[in-house]
């Protein structure tokens, strides 16, 4: 787990990283903080952003060359997709189901009132995480 783009700010997506390790079919885990970090005197918006590497899993495909030669070969092919890691997400009871879903991202928007103590007014405390598969172009 990569952790030295992260500040560590977020409880969620803490919560989020500890699940993320226990998974077997997850190679790594890179979390970063995103730009859109921003803190005002009612609100504290805190974006955060981690990438998943998938490990992969070999299997033999047999075909003919020509129609006559037998050939045989390996493949190498992800273990668990986005759209899986988002089914097994969604399955936990304490995660939840992500507000958004694509063949590209994953993405939680958390919140919560936070009064710290001795104060009466708090502050709304939003937390945004976006999960990506590590080593995939870009979406344009």
């Amino acid at each position: 787990m990569d952790r030295e783009g992260w500040s560590g700010e977020g409880d969620f997506t803490e919560q989020l990283l500890a699940w993320l390790a226990e998974q077997h079919d997850i190679a790594f885990v890179r979390v970063e903080d995103a730009d859109a970090t921003r803190a005002e005197v009612d609100y504290n918006f805190i974006s955060n952003e981690i990438y998943v590497g998938f490990r992969t899993r070999e299997r033999q495909e047999h075909r003919r060359l020509l129609g006559m030669i037998p050939i045989r070969r390996t493949i190498a092919e992800p273990a668990m997709t986005l759209e899986g890691l988002g089914a097994a997400l969604t399955a936990e009871p304490d995660l939840g189901e992500p507000d958004y879903v694509d063949e590209g991202m994953i993405q939680y928007l958390h919140t919560q009132r936070v009064i710290p103590p001795y104060q009466t007014r708090g502050y709304k405390l939003i937390e945004l995480v976006r999960i990506y598969e590590a080593g995939v172009v870009p979406r344009s």
